[in-house]
């Protein structure tokens, strides 16, 4: 069976499906980023007596992600009993060790939390981590231009000496400061609805359309098929068809795919 015709029928489409059964009839090598944000910990509801297995998504998605393509999975980890879940380090190491995925960066997604019900007893929980995972022996594609910053000291001059790993030093010659630097491993975000969305908030959990924008035009090219597998309000999709990419969503709620779809018929 020729895995175009296959591939090309899922496209630019939000599907009402258990993503595990849905991802089964994909192709192999048909997808260029997988970017999702799963339910994790029981923190919300979305389905009575649902749980889900994550290790069996990262080999469907690795089955079907191009050589040197890239997964991003926004997660965090709940708390019962003082003590954190560790979901998203058992989900980093059960994708690395057992799958074949290689970790290329974990990024914080800063974002400013509510105190909750913890606040007396435990710090307020400000952020997620996106972990970036790719397929292969290196990432097919990175653009970072998008996410650089201000520099502090722009214009400034520096020289001096600098320590090096084996304990010694080494001279720095004079330097402007560029005006621009990379924005690091820190990825600052409002949790406030600054799209202006209401369809958006229909959803309980959803991520800004920045923090999917930018990880789409980091890790794929115009023309490339963006998966998301728990596509929720549809924010992966709306910004990938946005950035002129291809889509695929899989939702398990039929109404929360009715939420993306609306977005997607009016957003872009």
């Amino acid at each position: 069976m020729p895995s175009g015709k296959k591939a090309n029928s899922k496209l630019d489409k939000i599907i009402h499906a258990d993503c595990l059964e849905e991802l089964a009839a994909f192709p192999d090598d048909s997808i260029d980023l997988t970017v999702f944000s799963p339910p994790y910990d029981g923190i919300r509801d979305y389905k009575k007596n649902w749980s889900f297995d994550f290790p069996a998504l990262g080999r469907e998605v690795f089955r079907v992600t191009k050589d040197g393509g890239a997964a991003v999975v926004v997660i965090g980890d709940g708390t019962k009993n003082f003590a954190k879940s560790l979901t998203s380090f058992r989900l980093a190491v059960s994708w690395v060790d057992e799958i074949g995925w290689k970790l290329f960066e974990t990024v914080i997604y800063k974002r400013d939390g509510n105190p909750g019900a913890w606040w007396q007893r435990r710090f307020r929980v400000d952020h997620e981590y996106i972990l970036i995972f790719f397929k292969g022996s290196r990432p097919k594609t990175f653009h970072k231009e998008h996410l650089m910053i201000p520099s502090k000291h722009a214009g400034k001059t520096y020289s001096g000496t600098d320590r090096l790993t084996n304990g010694g030093f080494k001279i720095i010659e004079k330097k402007t400061v560029n005006p621009l630097k990379c924005r690091g491993t820190v990825w600052q975000y409002s949790t406030s609805n600054t799209e202006g969305n209401r369809v958006k908030l229909l959803h309980p959990a959803t991520y800004p359309d920045k923090l999917a924008s930018d990880l789409i035009l980091c890790f794929s090219e115009p023309g490339d098929v963006v998966l998301d597998p728990m596509c929720g309000s549809g924010t992966t999709c709306v910004t990938a068809k946005q950035n002129q990419r291809r889509y695929i969503g899989i939702e398990i709620s039929e109404e929360y795919c009715k939420i993306a779809q609306t977005r997607i018929a009016g957003e872009s």
